[in-house]
């Protein structure tokens, strides 16, 4: 037996000798769709990493927090009173210093369950208590501190745009009085007198009840993770296509050695030996695939995490073990789906049947009305998920059933189009060419399955980001409707700019606090009643008057987060501190925010919170004003850089907004590519195939040349048959997209909005890559030497 088990083996591998095409697009297609996963993967971990990284190291954010009322700091004498009483706490000073996040500790009572205490051992120690000082960030930082004149500790545990230091430098450079808030040892001693005798005024804030970047960033992982599965999902259709292919040709092999002695358990463990080995080899090429595309596209993540969620991550990529062996998993995973088929047609298939293919027409035939079947039971199910699923998970399930559901219904499509066409034409070269299209239809419909879900994925994904886009500027515009902001750092100099305004120039304050809003981490904002404001906001529900009511304090405006997350609607209740209980009045669009957001009158603001001062104001400047603004700041002594112009904060919000969706656009073209790919494939390995049905109609006066532009015109034809079928499919991918995982995902609900030119651009491309695709088999049918086909009659049995 093991003499025939190795005669086996070396029939089987002799295929992909013979074959060399098949095992290029076998090894290249499971490569390209693991290296899409793996990339995704990579750039997840690396992003998830640098969020434990700052749970651990920055705030305590395992660690219960006292804070002040807000708009106050907590004293040193309040913090030695603490000590003093027996609690174990440590102080904390916290801000930014320019585009740099400041975080003070001190390394005596900091409590080991946060990494900083780690950085005051051993000769850090010193250098964090000397003269100089010492900033411990991630390398990537170093540039913004050269200047400070401290000691530079490396910590890639530290996420860039982040600086630890120690409270007295901290304090110098943020300019800072008292602390932020102190961190409560997780082991506090017995006996110590209540919290409320020593500091009844300091409130806790236990862990989870401030923003964890983590928890706001996961929906934007689960959407890149999404798209990686739909991409990797898209490279299965090639390796489904080879493997199918292969089993078919290597039919009579097996057939041959079972007639032989060869047990069918033998033969199916041998080929899936040959298929994990195969698998084995692309999941490692994948690898480095997809460390080059992680790395390539991590610098627009890292942007876009820091400009929509304020989270930092490293821009530099780091191989970790987790990502690595997930896609090798998947790669292998994938493959035993892809090759289910095909084995299990082999196990059923009796001894003595017949590749031909009639037969495997027939198969196909059926096959495809199955899969039609299976395709309207997945559309039902998505269609009831998206009307009665709830949760971010539950709307990605919507999606996930309604492409594939989608997919496996084009292939019966396609073939009743072909059919009636064929019944239709009355040339006898076009009933041939109809009919021929059909024969070759199942060889190529995965190609084509995968064109559908890439040129959907693009469709919807493109609609999305416009409808964003366009509803997002008309959103700048309505938020930022002064014509210039500027930002002072202490009281004292917002008063010095205040007095240093020309005559004319408005200045509306802006303040805010975070607080923590019906259960959910939110901020209060003080709004005056301004005819700006009442010119150019737009509410998506609201009570009547509300502008009057909201200047009279009777009742909030709400963010569409908050109100979604809290049911907080108009006429519903929101307890803003204890005993301040307000009506809701109107709710209003904040897209992109994360937080949650409750806006009040500025006198309500003031009464409520009576330690914040204005530091920032939106200017009303009129033309005649603007020139000398800047003028009347620089003579006041104050900087005129401080002065920011309306336009370039859209300009800088827009850019923020084009970089959000870069890697989703990048990994939907990615998609489009694979699918390309594939079918080119598809139509490179059926090429010699097809010279038994091209060698009749050559010898009835066909000339090559025609042939060629025939092969051509039906990959263009049956390409455009499915961009039309990838239009609605499309459309109802964006509308699942912004209606249901937009909500539950981010909290805000978008219009949607058609954009046609949009539409004819991705059929153009689409038609494109057919073509592309199609042009070297054309060529290569074109250029068939008669010799060739003259063959097919002498080799006729």
């Amino acid at each position: 037996m093991t003499g025939l088990a190795g005669t086996a083996s070396r029939a089987l591998l002799s295929h992909w000798r013979r074959h060399p095409l098949q095992l290029f697009t076998l090894i290249a297609g499971l490569a390209l769709a693991t290296a899409l996963w793996a990339g995704v993967q990579a750039i997840n971990a690396e992003a998830r990493a640098s969020y434990a990284a700052a749970s651990q190291s920055l705030d305590g954010a395992r660690l219960v927090r006292l804070l002040p009322p807000p708009g106050r700091t907590i004293s040193e004498a309040e913090f030695v009173a603490l000590r003093r009483a027996g609690w174990l706490v440590s102080p904390v000073i916290e801000g930014r210093w320019g585009g740099l996040r400041i975080i003070g500790f001190d390394p005596l009572t900091a409590p080991a369950e946060v990494a900083p205490v780690a950085l005051a051992r051993g000769a850090e120690f010193g250098a964090f208590l000397s003269e100089e000082g010492a900033f411990a960030a991630h390398p990537e930082t170093f540039g913004t501190l050269e200047g400070t004149g401290a000691s530079l500790i490396g910590r890639e545990d530290v996420p860039p745009g982040t600086a630890l230091t120690d409270l007295r430098m901290a304090a110098r450079l943020l300019g800072r009085e008292g602390y932020s808030h102190l961190l409560l040892a997780p082991v506090q001693p017995l006996r110590r007198p209540p919290l409320e005798d020593v500091a009844p005024h300091l409130r806790r804030q236990e862990p989870g009840m401030h923003a964890d970047p983590g928890a706001l960033t996961e929906s934007f992982h689960l959407n890149l993770t999404a798209f990686g599965l739909l991409s990797f999902a898209v490279g299965l259709f090639i390796v489904h296509g080879t493997v199918g292919l292969a089993f078919e040709q290597r039919h009579a092999t097996v057939r041959t050695l079972r007639a032989l002695g060869m047990p069918l358990g033998g033969l199916i463990g041998l080929m899936a030996a040959e298929l994990a080995f195969l698998a084995a080899v692309a999941g490692l090429i994948g690898l480095v695939l997809g460390y080059l595309v992680a790395a390539a596209l991590l610098p627009d993540v890292a942007g876009t995490l820091r400009g929509l969620y304020g989270a930092e991550v490293a821009g530099t990529l780091r191989f970790r073990p987790g990502w690595a062996a997930s896609a090798l998993a998947i790669a292998m995973a994938g493959t035993a789906i892809a090759a289910a088929g095909a084995l299990h047609r082999l196990v059923t298939m009796p001894l003595l049947a017949g590749g031909t293919r009639r037969g495997g027409a027939r198969w196909a035939a059926r096959r495809a009305i199955r899969q039609a079947g299976a395709g309207l039971a997945l559309l039902a199910a998505a269609l009831a998920a998206a009307l009665w699923g709830r949760g971010l998970v539950m709307g990605f399930a919507t999606l996930g059933a309604l492409m594939v559901g989608a997919a496996l219904l084009l292939p019966l499509l396609l073939d009743r189009i072909l059919s009636a066409g064929h019944r239709l034409a009355r040339h006898p070269l076009a009933r041939w060419a109809w009919a021929d299209a059909r024969t070759e239809l199942p060889g190529l419909s995965l190609a084509f399955m995968a064109l559908l879900l890439a040129m959907a994925a693009s469709l919807g994904v493109s609609t999305m980001v416009s409808s964003f886009r366009e509803t997002f500027r008309a959103f700048l515009d309505q938020r930022l409707a002064f014509e210039f902001y500027v930002q002072a750092d202490t009281p004292e100099e917002a008063e010095q700019l205040l007095a240093a305004l020309p005559e004319g120039v408005r200045a509306v304050p802006v303040m805010g606090v975070d607080l923590v809003l019906a259960g959910q981490p939110a901020e209060i904002l003080a709004l005056r009643d301004d005819p700006v404001y009442r010119a150019n906001w737009r509410f998506l529900a609201a009570r009547p008057d509300p502008w009057d009511r909201l200047a009279a304090g009777e009742g909030v405006f709400v963010s569409e987060q908050l109100a979604r997350r809290a049911g907080l609607w108009p006429g519903t209740g929101l307890e803003i501190v204890p005993g301040l209980i307000r009506p809701v009045l109107a709710v209003y669009a904040d897209y992109g925010n994360p937080l949650g957001q409750a806006i009040l009158t500025e006198e309500l603001f003031r009464t409520t919170f009576p330690g914040v001062e204005p530091l920032r104001f939106a200017l009303h400047v009129p033309p005649d004003a603007e020139g000398i603004l800047p003028a009347n700041l620089s003579a006041a002594g104050l900087d005129p850089a401080r002065l920011v112009d309306q336009h370039a904060v859209k300009t800088l919000s827009m850019q923020v907004f084009e970089r959000t969706f870069a890697v989703t656009a990048a990994l939907s073209m990615l998609t489009l590519g694979v699918a390309g790919f594939a079918l080119l494939m598809s139509l490179l390995t059926l090429a010699d195939m097809r010279l038994p049905q091209l060698a009749p109609v050559w010898a009835l006066g066909v000339r090559r040349a025609t042939l060629g532009w025939t092969e051509l015109a039906r990959a263009l034809g049956l390409a455009a048959l499915t961009g039309l079928v990838a239009l609605p499919l499309g459309l109802m991918l964006a509308w699942v997209l912004l209606a249901v995982v937009n909500v539950e995902a981010f909290g805000w609900r978008l219009p949607m909005k058609l954009f046609p030119l949009d539409w004819l651009r991705l059929f153009v491309l689409a038609l494109l890559v057919a073509a592309l695709a199609a042009a070297w088999p054309a060529r290569h049918l074109a250029r068939t030497p008669p010799g060739r086909l003259l063959k097919v009659f002498a080799d006729e049995r």
